[in-house]
């Protein structure tokens, strides 16, 4: 199997499987978005949506955050990880998409990364989400499962894998794609047991062929 058709599988094989794949993460506009994406980097989806509801109450829009302490901040989120530094991120976040944005989320990769606690993945999440761009975010799910599927071989950097999975997904499906990879390693290439049996991708995944010795 050639790697181009290994991707072809790989995507078909998704796209049965999970006709709809969405980000978890509750928001309702692109500020909302950028701030929950801050908030999940090593941290569960679940607990930043647990939070969420009453930070945004509080901070309705970038123009509001702006205004805010960090240690304001702080009080309605302690419960994720890093706390005291993604309050300080978030205050300056917003700080900055009222200074130079007018309190809009940017497009464009270079004014996102520029923005504080936002980096490579965080900027493609919102890309891709928001703005239905061909980003590919590399979290630690999708370069897991992109290694252990075979659609990748030998990855050392986030960015490595970035490349070569934009390199073989078409445009219009590195969004879906994304959240496919992500979904799929966050309930069944998990890094410590993945289920194998529950895992529709068997007949191309290198990794169930190497553990098992069936090479369909």
């Amino acid at each position: 199997m050639t790697i181009k058709e290994r991707y072809r599988r790989v995507l078909d094989l998704f796209e049965a499987a999970m006709p709809v794949a969405e980000t978890e993460l509750h928001y309702d506009n692109p500020y909302q978005l950028l701030v929950a994406v801050i908030l999940s980097a090593q941290c569960t989806d679940k607990r930043v949506n647990m939070i969420t509801p009453a930070l945004f109450e509080a901070y309705p829009t970038a123009e509001s955050m702006a205004t805010a302490t960090a240690e304001e901040i702080y009080t309605y989120i302690k419960s994720v990880s890093y706390p005291n530094n993604k309050a300080k991120s978030l205050a300056g976040m917003a700080r900055m998409l009222v200074e130079k944005y007018h309190g809009e989320v940017p497009s464009d990769i270079d004014s996102l990364m520029a923005l504080p606690g936002v980096g490579r993945k965080t900027a493609n999440v919102i890309l891709a989400v928001v703005f239905n761009r061909a980003a590919m975010a590399v979290d630690t799910h999708v370069f897991r499962v992109s290694e252990r599927i075979g659609l990748t071989t030998g990855s050392k950097t986030p960015l490595s894998t970035e490349k070569a999975l934009v390199k073989y997904i078409p445009e219009e499906i590195i969004p879906k794609a994304h959240h496919w990879l992500i979904l799929h390693g966050r309930y069944v290439c998990k890094a410590r047991r993945p289920e194998c049996l529950d895992c529709v991708l068997t007949e191309v995944c290198r990794y169930y062929q190497k553990n098992t010795g069936k090479n369909n």
